[in-house]
Protein backbone atom coordinates (compact mmCIF):
# COMPACT_ATOMS: atom_id res chain seq x y z
CA UNK A 1 0.00 0.00 0.00
CA UNK A 2 1.40 3.76 -0.69
CA UNK A 3 1.05 6.15 1.81
CA UNK A 4 1.49 8.49 -0.76
CA UNK A 5 -2.46 7.56 -1.94
CA UNK A 6 -3.77 8.18 1.21
CA UNK A 7 -5.83 11.52 1.93
CA UNK A 8 -3.96 14.06 3.41
CA UNK A 9 -6.66 13.92 6.91
CA UNK A 10 -5.96 10.12 7.15
CA UNK A 11 -1.85 10.47 7.41
CA UNK A 12 -2.57 13.32 9.76
CA UNK A 13 -4.22 11.04 11.85
CA UNK A 14 -1.44 7.98 11.33
CA UNK A 15 1.24 11.00 11.84
CA UNK A 16 -0.44 11.57 15.20
CA UNK A 17 -0.94 8.24 16.45
CA UNK A 18 2.96 7.27 15.42
CA UNK A 19 3.68 10.10 17.75
CA UNK A 20 1.35 9.65 20.76
CA UNK A 21 2.90 5.79 20.50
CA UNK A 22 6.64 6.93 20.59
CA UNK A 23 5.93 9.54 23.48
CA UNK A 24 4.10 7.36 25.38
CA UNK A 25 7.14 4.44 24.72
CA UNK A 26 9.89 7.34 25.69
CA UNK A 27 9.79 7.25 29.34
CA UNK A 28 9.89 3.01 29.26
CA UNK A 29 13.02 3.46 27.24
CA UNK A 30 14.61 6.00 29.47
CA UNK A 31 13.56 3.36 32.71
CA UNK A 32 15.46 1.04 30.72
CA UNK A 33 18.26 3.13 30.27
CA UNK A 34 18.80 4.33 33.98
CA UNK A 35 17.93 0.23 35.25
CA UNK A 36 20.89 -0.67 32.68
CA UNK A 37 23.15 2.41 34.30
CA UNK A 38 22.24 1.35 37.64
CA UNK A 39 23.18 -1.85 37.41
CA UNK A 40 26.62 -1.26 35.66
CA UNK A 41 27.33 1.30 38.46
CA UNK A 42 25.95 -1.42 40.74
CA UNK A 43 28.72 -3.83 39.05
CA UNK A 44 31.72 -1.72 39.11
CA UNK A 45 31.24 -0.75 42.84
CA UNK A 46 30.87 -4.22 43.78
CA UNK A 47 34.63 -4.63 41.67
CA UNK A 48 36.10 -2.07 43.42
CA UNK A 49 34.85 -3.47 46.69
CA UNK A 50 36.51 -7.11 45.72
CA UNK A 51 39.45 -5.16 44.66
CA UNK A 52 40.03 -3.48 47.82
CA UNK A 53 39.26 -6.40 49.45
CA UNK A 54 41.55 -7.96 47.53
CA UNK A 55 44.04 -5.61 47.94
CA UNK A 56 43.42 -5.71 51.38
CA UNK A 57 43.98 -9.60 52.10
CA UNK A 58 46.86 -9.24 49.48
CA UNK A 59 48.60 -7.02 52.19
CA UNK A 60 47.52 -8.67 55.30
CA UNK A 61 49.07 -11.98 53.82
CA UNK A 62 52.10 -10.72 53.62
CA UNK A 63 52.50 -10.32 56.93
CA UNK A 64 52.81 -13.09 59.76
CA UNK A 65 53.11 -12.67 63.43
CA UNK A 66 56.26 -13.45 65.17
CA UNK A 67 55.85 -16.53 67.68
CA UNK A 68 57.18 -17.11 70.65
CA UNK A 69 60.44 -19.20 68.77
CA UNK A 70 61.64 -15.45 67.66
CA UNK A 71 61.28 -14.09 71.42
CA UNK A 72 65.19 -12.45 71.78
CA UNK A 73 65.55 -10.07 74.14
CA UNK A 74 63.68 -10.88 77.69
CA UNK A 75 64.22 -11.17 81.43
CA UNK A 76 65.54 -15.23 82.28
CA UNK A 77 65.53 -16.54 85.78
CA UNK A 78 68.48 -16.35 87.79
CA UNK A 79 70.27 -14.01 85.48
CA UNK A 80 73.10 -11.74 86.72
CA UNK A 81 74.30 -10.71 83.63
CA UNK A 82 72.95 -8.38 80.71
CA UNK A 83 70.40 -9.46 78.66
CA UNK A 84 72.00 -10.04 75.00
CA UNK A 85 72.36 -6.68 73.30
CA UNK A 86 71.09 -6.85 69.41
CA UNK A 87 71.97 -2.86 68.63
CA UNK A 88 75.70 -1.65 67.83
CA UNK A 89 75.26 0.92 70.77
CA UNK A 90 73.90 -2.14 72.87
CA UNK A 91 77.01 -4.21 72.11
CA UNK A 92 79.27 -1.23 72.26
CA UNK A 93 78.29 -0.75 75.63
CA UNK A 94 77.93 -4.61 76.86
CA UNK A 95 81.78 -4.78 75.62
CA UNK A 96 82.76 -1.51 77.56
CA UNK A 97 81.07 -3.32 80.43
CA UNK A 98 82.83 -6.85 80.30
CA UNK A 99 86.45 -5.65 78.91
CA UNK A 100 86.72 -2.79 80.80
CA UNK A 101 84.58 -1.91 83.96
CA UNK A 102 84.65 -5.30 85.32
CA UNK A 103 88.18 -6.18 85.26
CA UNK A 104 89.13 -2.17 86.45
CA UNK A 105 86.63 -2.88 89.22
CA UNK A 106 87.97 -6.32 90.14
CA UNK A 107 91.92 -5.33 89.95
CA UNK A 108 90.51 -2.41 92.51
CA UNK A 109 88.49 -4.36 94.83
CA UNK A 110 91.36 -6.99 94.90
CA UNK A 111 93.70 -4.20 95.26
CA UNK A 112 92.25 -2.62 97.90
CA UNK A 113 91.43 -6.28 99.95
CA UNK A 114 95.20 -6.90 100.13
CA UNK A 115 95.96 -3.52 101.34
CA UNK A 116 93.55 -4.10 103.97
CA UNK A 117 95.24 -7.48 104.94
CA UNK A 118 98.69 -6.74 104.58
CA UNK A 119 98.01 -3.39 107.19
CA UNK A 120 96.16 -5.56 110.04
CA UNK A 121 99.03 -8.74 109.99
CA UNK A 122 101.63 -6.59 109.55
CA UNK A 123 100.94 -3.33 111.79
CA UNK A 124 98.75 -5.27 114.38
CA UNK A 125 99.83 -4.07 118.16
CA UNK A 126 101.96 -7.60 119.08
CA UNK A 127 103.80 -6.94 116.12
CA UNK A 128 104.37 -2.72 116.81
CA UNK A 129 104.03 -1.97 119.75
CA UNK A 130 105.47 1.38 119.32
CA UNK A 131 103.63 2.92 116.29
CA UNK A 132 105.60 4.16 113.47
CA UNK A 133 104.97 8.16 113.08
CA UNK A 134 105.95 8.88 109.36
CA UNK A 135 103.66 11.25 108.34
CA UNK A 136 104.38 11.90 105.10
CA UNK A 137 105.38 9.86 101.37
CA UNK A 138 106.73 11.64 98.37
CA UNK A 139 106.49 9.04 96.32
CA UNK A 140 103.17 7.13 97.82
CA UNK A 141 101.57 10.33 97.63
CA UNK A 142 102.51 10.94 93.83
CA UNK A 143 101.36 7.62 92.96
CA UNK A 144 98.01 7.54 94.45
CA UNK A 145 97.66 10.60 92.82
CA UNK A 146 98.34 9.85 89.74
CA UNK A 147 96.82 6.43 89.31
CA UNK A 148 93.05 7.03 89.77
CA UNK A 149 93.21 9.76 87.46
CA UNK A 150 94.89 7.39 84.84
CA UNK A 151 91.92 4.83 85.48
CA UNK A 152 89.03 7.68 85.16
CA UNK A 153 90.47 8.79 81.88
CA UNK A 154 90.78 5.40 80.78
CA UNK A 155 87.02 4.59 81.93
CA UNK A 156 86.13 8.56 80.45
CA UNK A 157 86.90 7.27 76.83
CA UNK A 158 84.98 5.05 75.83
CA UNK A 159 81.74 6.73 78.51
CA UNK A 160 81.75 9.61 76.40
CA UNK A 161 81.93 7.92 73.03
CA UNK A 162 78.98 5.36 74.32
CA UNK A 163 76.95 9.10 75.52
CA UNK A 164 77.16 10.59 71.71
CA UNK A 165 76.38 7.27 70.03
CA UNK A 166 73.43 7.65 71.89
CA UNK A 167 72.79 11.29 71.52
CA UNK A 168 73.50 10.78 67.68
CA UNK A 169 70.55 12.52 65.48
CA UNK A 170 68.05 9.88 63.37
CA UNK A 171 68.60 10.98 59.83
CA UNK A 172 66.36 12.12 57.25
CA UNK A 173 65.05 8.68 56.01
CA UNK A 174 63.97 7.02 59.32
CA UNK A 175 61.19 5.64 60.08
CA UNK A 176 58.94 8.22 62.92
CA UNK A 177 57.20 5.96 65.33
CA UNK A 178 55.79 7.77 68.72
CA UNK A 179 55.37 5.85 71.77
CA UNK A 180 52.36 7.62 74.03
CA UNK A 181 52.43 6.35 77.67
CA UNK A 182 49.10 6.48 79.24
CA UNK A 183 47.40 5.34 82.59
CA UNK A 184 48.47 2.27 82.53
CA UNK A 185 49.09 1.15 78.69
CA UNK A 186 50.87 2.54 75.62
CA UNK A 187 50.03 3.71 72.09
CA UNK A 188 52.03 3.87 69.01
CA UNK A 189 51.65 6.26 66.48
CA UNK A 190 53.28 6.01 62.62
CA UNK A 191 52.93 9.78 61.19
CA UNK A 192 55.19 8.73 58.57
CA UNK A 193 52.65 6.04 57.52
CA UNK A 194 48.83 7.47 57.71
CA UNK A 195 49.11 8.67 61.81
CA UNK A 196 47.12 5.59 62.58
CA UNK A 197 47.58 4.63 65.96
CA UNK A 198 48.22 0.49 67.62
CA UNK A 199 47.13 0.23 71.35
CA UNK A 200 49.10 -1.86 73.60
CA UNK A 201 47.58 -3.63 76.61
CA UNK A 202 49.47 -6.64 78.54
CA UNK A 203 47.84 -10.01 77.89
CA UNK A 204 46.09 -11.82 80.68
CA UNK A 205 48.12 -14.31 81.91
CA UNK A 206 46.56 -17.47 81.19
CA UNK A 207 46.55 -16.49 77.54
CA UNK A 208 50.03 -15.43 77.11
CA UNK A 209 51.13 -18.95 78.87
CA UNK A 210 48.40 -20.59 76.53
CA UNK A 211 50.44 -18.76 73.53
CA UNK A 212 53.38 -19.45 74.89
CA UNK A 213 54.54 -15.93 75.88
CA UNK A 214 55.97 -14.77 78.98
CA UNK A 215 53.51 -13.61 81.32
CA UNK A 216 53.50 -10.05 82.17
CA UNK A 217 55.50 -8.86 79.34
CA UNK A 218 52.94 -10.12 76.14
CA UNK A 219 50.42 -7.98 74.98
CA UNK A 220 47.72 -8.09 72.42
CA UNK A 221 49.47 -5.29 70.04
CA UNK A 222 53.11 -5.28 69.78
CA UNK A 223 54.97 -2.39 68.28
CA UNK A 224 55.67 -3.29 65.24
CA UNK A 225 59.02 -1.84 63.48
CA UNK A 226 60.90 -2.71 60.68
CA UNK A 227 64.80 -4.53 61.08
CA UNK A 228 67.80 -3.12 59.94
CA UNK A 229 66.20 0.91 59.49
CA UNK A 230 66.62 3.61 61.47
CA UNK A 231 64.09 4.27 63.49
CA UNK A 232 63.37 8.04 65.15
CA UNK A 233 61.62 6.98 68.33
CA UNK A 234 59.73 9.97 69.58
CA UNK A 235 58.41 9.32 72.93
CA UNK A 236 55.82 11.76 75.72
CA UNK A 237 53.30 11.45 77.73
CA UNK A 238 49.35 11.69 77.80
CA UNK A 239 48.88 12.00 81.66
CA UNK A 240 52.41 11.70 84.45
CA UNK A 241 55.99 10.73 83.65
CA UNK A 242 56.47 7.46 81.47
CA UNK A 243 59.79 5.57 80.84
CA UNK A 244 59.74 3.74 77.56
CA UNK A 245 63.12 1.34 78.36
CA UNK A 246 64.05 -2.27 76.52
CA UNK A 247 67.13 -3.61 78.04
CA UNK A 248 67.58 -5.87 75.08
CA UNK A 249 67.92 -3.07 72.75
CA UNK A 250 70.22 -0.96 75.37
CA UNK A 251 67.33 1.58 74.94
CA UNK A 252 65.61 4.09 77.83
CA UNK A 253 63.60 7.64 77.25
CA UNK A 254 61.37 9.72 79.31
CA UNK A 255 57.51 9.99 77.88
CA UNK A 256 57.23 13.56 79.59
CA UNK A 257 53.44 15.19 79.23
CA UNK A 258 53.89 18.13 76.74
CA UNK A 259 57.41 17.07 75.71
CA UNK A 260 58.57 15.37 72.56
CA UNK A 261 61.82 13.50 73.31
CA UNK A 262 63.33 11.64 70.60
CA UNK A 263 66.28 9.08 69.74
CA UNK A 264 68.11 6.85 67.11
CA UNK A 265 66.67 3.06 67.29
CA UNK A 266 68.26 0.37 64.75
CA UNK A 267 67.56 -3.24 65.54
CA UNK A 268 70.23 -5.19 63.95
CA UNK A 269 67.69 -8.47 63.38
CA UNK A 270 64.17 -9.55 63.62
CA UNK A 271 62.64 -10.94 66.80
CA UNK A 272 60.25 -10.05 69.40
CA UNK A 273 62.17 -7.53 72.83
CA UNK A 274 60.45 -6.96 75.91
CA UNK A 275 60.68 -4.04 78.45
CA UNK A 276 58.88 -2.40 80.89
CA UNK A 277 58.07 1.13 82.25
CA UNK A 278 60.79 2.59 84.07
CA UNK A 279 59.46 5.04 85.88
CA UNK A 280 56.57 4.77 88.21
CA UNK A 281 53.61 6.25 87.04
CA UNK A 282 50.95 4.77 89.19
CA UNK A 283 48.83 2.06 90.71
CA UNK A 284 49.79 -0.17 87.81
CA UNK A 285 53.03 0.56 87.15
CA UNK A 286 54.08 -2.71 87.22
CA UNK A 287 51.57 -3.80 84.17
CA UNK A 288 52.57 -1.75 81.20
CA UNK A 289 54.98 -4.44 79.34
CA UNK A 290 56.24 -2.98 76.10
CA UNK A 291 56.83 -5.88 73.69
CA UNK A 292 59.07 -4.52 70.16
CA UNK A 293 58.27 -6.75 67.04
CA UNK A 294 61.05 -6.01 64.47
CA UNK A 295 60.07 -7.44 60.91
CA UNK A 296 62.39 -7.81 57.67
CA UNK A 297 61.11 -4.38 55.45
CA UNK A 298 58.45 -6.08 53.18
CA UNK A 299 56.54 -7.50 55.90
CA UNK A 300 56.48 -4.78 58.06
CA UNK A 301 55.46 -2.86 54.97
CA UNK A 302 52.46 -5.66 54.49
CA UNK A 303 51.63 -4.83 58.64
CA UNK A 304 51.29 -0.95 57.19
CA UNK A 305 48.91 -1.48 54.69
CA UNK A 306 46.88 -4.10 56.61
CA UNK A 307 46.35 -1.61 59.79
CA UNK A 308 44.94 1.02 57.00
CA UNK A 309 48.47 2.71 56.87
CA UNK A 310 50.46 4.39 54.15
CA UNK A 311 53.89 4.07 52.05
CA UNK A 312 56.58 5.51 50.27
CA UNK A 313 55.37 8.29 47.86
CA UNK A 314 51.75 7.98 49.07
CA UNK A 315 53.02 9.12 52.93
CA UNK A 316 55.12 11.62 51.94
CA UNK A 317 51.98 13.45 50.16
CA UNK A 318 49.71 12.45 53.12
CA UNK A 319 51.90 14.47 55.03
CA UNK A 320 52.63 17.08 53.12
CA UNK A 321 49.06 17.73 52.79
CA UNK A 322 48.38 17.40 56.26
CA UNK A 323 51.34 20.27 56.77
CA UNK A 324 49.87 22.45 54.12
CA UNK A 325 46.24 22.01 56.16
CA UNK A 326 48.09 23.17 59.46
CA UNK A 327 50.01 25.80 57.95
CA UNK A 328 47.15 27.60 56.03
CA UNK A 329 45.28 27.11 59.93
CA UNK A 330 47.96 28.81 61.35
CA UNK A 331 47.77 31.81 58.50
CA UNK A 332 44.24 32.06 58.73
CA UNK A 333 43.40 31.14 55.22
CA UNK A 334 39.79 29.36 54.84
CA UNK A 335 40.49 28.56 51.28
CA UNK A 336 43.90 27.13 51.99
CA UNK A 337 42.38 24.85 54.37
CA UNK A 338 39.74 23.83 51.98
CA UNK A 339 42.42 23.04 48.96
CA UNK A 340 44.26 21.46 51.45
CA UNK A 341 41.85 18.85 52.44
CA UNK A 342 40.18 18.31 49.02
CA UNK A 343 43.63 17.05 48.06
CA UNK A 344 44.25 14.91 50.64
CA UNK A 345 40.89 13.38 50.20
CA UNK A 346 41.59 12.95 46.53
CA UNK A 347 44.72 10.83 47.13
Amino acid sequence: MNFGDLPKGAMRTITTLWMAAMLALAPQAAAAQDVAAADTVEVADASADVAATTEAADAGAGYTPLGPDMIKGQPEPGAIDFQPQYTDDGEFAYKMHTYLLVPVITVISLFVLGLLLWVVVRYRRAKNPVPSKTTHNTLIEVVWTLVPVLVLVAIAIPSITLLARQYETPPEDAVTIKAIGYQWYWGYAYPDNGGFEVISNMMPEEDAIAAGLPAQLAVDNRMVVPANTPLRIQTTGADVIHSFAVPSLWFKIDAVPGRLNERLLTIKEPGIYYGQCSELCGARHGYMPIAVEALPRDQWEAWVLSKGGTIGEEAEIAVEDAQSAEDAAEAGDAEGVAAANAAAAAE
